[in-house]
C-alpha cells in the first residue's frame, strides 16, 4: 500500500510584549504593542516513525531568540510533504500561527494538506470534563503527567527569552511531549472520525481498505442504508483500528426497498 504522510506537529509562541495601565481587565490598543508574538519552537513527528523533529530559535543569544525565520523554512518543507497533519487545537492556533509567520517572511505557503484538531474530535463525539490536551490525552492514552518542572508556568517562556539553555532544554522537551501525546490522542479518536480522510485512495491497487486506518484487515457487517444517497450499501468493519465504513456501490435502490406505511 502506498501509504499519506501524516505529520504531527505542535508550536510554541513567545508573548506580545506591550505598555498597560494595570492588571484587571485591560484593553490593549494596537499602539500599546512594544513587541509582536513570534514562533519560539516548533516539534513535529511522522506516523510510523520514533524521530521526533524540533527546533527553535534559542543558542544564538537574548537579542535573536523572536528571530524565527531561520526554523520556518523547516517547518514549512513538512508541511509541504504532508497529505494529513494534526494537531491539538490545530485550525484555530497552530496551522493560522504557522501561516501568519510564513507569509510575514515571505516564504511561499506549503501544498495543500487536511487538517484534523483532536480537539474539535473530541468536543465534536465525547463530553469530556476538560477537551485540553493535559486532560484527554491522560484519560484516553498512556501518557505520563508532567513531571515536576525547573522553570514552572510563565517563568519558562520568561526564561526562554533570556535565551537561558536549561530553558531551552526544558521547552524541547516540554514540545515534543505534546506531539507524542497529540498522535496517541488522534490514534485513540481515529475510529469514530466520521469525516476522516480516505486512506485508501492513496492504494493504487482496488482491494478495499479501511478508510480510516488503511488496513485490509476488514470484515463484513451487515448493511447500511443511505437516505442521502438514496441506496442500501454493503457496511465494514476494520479489524485493526475498530472503525466502520460502507461500500461504494449500491446494492439496493430505495425505491425497492419502501416500507409498507409513511409518517403522516
Amino acid at each position: 500500500m502506498t501509504k499519506p504522510k501524516i505529520l504531527t506537529f505542535d508550536v510554541e509562541t513567545s508573548p506580545v510584549e506591550a505598555y498597560v495601565w494595570g492588571l484587571w481587565d485591560q484593553n490593549v490598543g494596537l499602539d500599546f504593542v512594544k513587541t509582536d508574538w513570534t514562533i519560539f519552537s516548533w516539534a513535529a513527528k511522522w506516523l510510523g516513525k520514533r524521530e521526533v523533529l524540533f527546533q527553535s530559535t534559542g543558542g544564538r543569544g537574548a537579542d535573536k531568540v523572536r528571530d524565527d525565520k531561520p526554523i520556518m523554512k523547516g517547518l514549512r518543507d513538512l508541511l509541504d510533504e504532508a497529505d494529513i497533519v494534526i494537531a491539538q487545537n490545530g485550525k484555530r492556533f497552530d496551522v493560522r500561527k504557522v501561516n501568519a509567520r510564513l507569509i510575514q517572511h515571505g516564504i511561499k505557503p506549503p501544498s495543500p494538506y487536511r487538517v484534523i484538531d483532536t480537539m474539535l474530535v473530541a468536543k465534536k463525539y465525547f463530553a469530556f470534563t476538560s477537551q485540553k490536551l493535559a486532560w484527554t490525552s491522560r484519560l484516553l492514552t498512556d501518557t505520563p503527567k508532567d513531571e515536576h518542572k525547573r522553570f514552572p508556568g510563565f517563568e519558562l517562556w520568561k526564561e526562554c527569552l533570556l535565551d537561558n539553555p536549561a530553558a531551552w532544554r526544558e521547552m524541547e522537551k516540554y514540545n515534543k511531549r505534546d506531539v507524542r501525546a497529540t498522535e496517541k490522542l488522534y490514534l485513540k479518536l481515529r475510529p469514530w472520525i466520521e469525516n476522516h480522510p480516505n486512506l485508501g485512495v492513496f492504494d493504487p491497487t482496488d482491494r478495499p481498505l479501511c478508510p480510516k486506518c488503511g488496513s485490509d484487515h476488514i470484515e463484513k457487517a451487515g448493511s447500511r442504508v443511505s437516505v442521502k444517497q438514496q441506496g442500501v450499501y454493503k457496511r465494514y468493519r476494520c479489524m485493526v483500528c475498530g472503525g466502520w465504513a460502507r461500500g461504494k456501490v449500491m446494492q439496493l435502490p430505495l425505491e425497492k426497498r419502501r416500507s409498507l406505511l409513511v409518517p403522516e
